[in-house]
């Protein structure tokens, strides 16, 4: 996957108006796009469905503008936990949860910040951009949920919804950063409708509210995005990839060169 992705689209009730946010995502330019299942814990026993397959749901998937390729469609699972025992499905070997491409976890205490951040078998921690911060970062975890490969997602549409929020999201998104100087940063939309999306470019630009540089900011629409991506296709299979490159030897390299380069060096 190249290019710029949003992973947080909602996959409401009403598929054209799902299908519509897709078509809209592809005229603005975004490659990938995952559709998120929001699972949030009311009873103690929570059931997790199944993925629907995108090409279910959308047998046609709209072109990408600037592109003759067509728009890729993920799967992603989010868990709000308000409790330990939450996490405890994470932690089981359920195979339903195994087959989403993105696992996001939405912690609402500082303790359980802890625990996703340092153990947690997840993609993404969501951080909460709609009220003040019940705790404040600390670097250990953070820390760990770098070096572990586990990205920080920040949402923008609430920051162009109300004041209020746009506060809020500043001012959380500025404490993040302080700790984790920019990195493992992923911004996404969470728009419901079409008009609330904005161009992967415009969203860089409110990255620069957030504290991020103008590096940073377009990495959290691209290539973090893509690492978090082949951070859950790792998970799946419980297995890496590694790119080997062939060095030549001395001697090697002396026979590549062309006879009558070799001469004029030796002259």
């Amino acid at each position: 996957m190249a290019g710029f992705a949003d992973l947080n689209v909602p996959q409401g009730a009403d598929r054209k108006a799902v299908q519509s946010l897709l078509e809209t995502a592809a005229h603005l330019g975004y490659s990938a796009v995952a559709l998120n299942h929001i699972v949030d814990f009311k009873e103690k026993k929570q059931e997790i469905a199944k993925p629907v397959s995108p090409s279910e749901l959308f047998p046609s998937l709209p072109i990408v503008q600037g592109t003759s390729k067509r728009l890729k469609v993920l799967t992603r699972l989010t868990l709000v936990v308000s409790d330990p025992s939450h996490c405890n499905l994470l932690r089981s070997t359920s195979t339903n949860i195994r087959l989403y491409d993105i696992i996001a976890v939405f912690p609402k205490t500082e303790k359980l910040f802890h625990i996703a951040c340092t153990t947690l078998d997840v993609d993404l921690v969501c951080i909460n951009v709609t009220e003040k911060l019940p705790f404040y970062f600390r670097r250990p975890p953070v820390n760990m949920a770098i070096d572990r490969g586990i990205y920080f997602e920040l949402l923008y549409t609430p920051a162009i919804k109300d004041s209020t929020m746009r506060r809020y999201t500043i001012s959380n998104a500025i404490s993040l950063m302080q700790i984790c100087k920019g990195k493992n940063i992923v911004i996404s939309s969470a728009a419901e409708r079409p008009l609330e999306l904005r161009g992967p470019y415009d969203v860089a630009n409110l990255g620069l509210l957030f504290g991020l540089s103008e590096g940073e900011a377009k990495a959290a629409v691209s290539t973090n995005c893509r690492a978090t991506i082949l951070h859950g296709e790792t998970r799946k299979s419980a297995c890496g990839v590694v790119y080997t490159v062939k060095k030549l030897h001395k001697i090697e390299e002396e026979e590549t060169v062309p006879a009558c380069k070799k001469a004029k060096t030796q002259a």
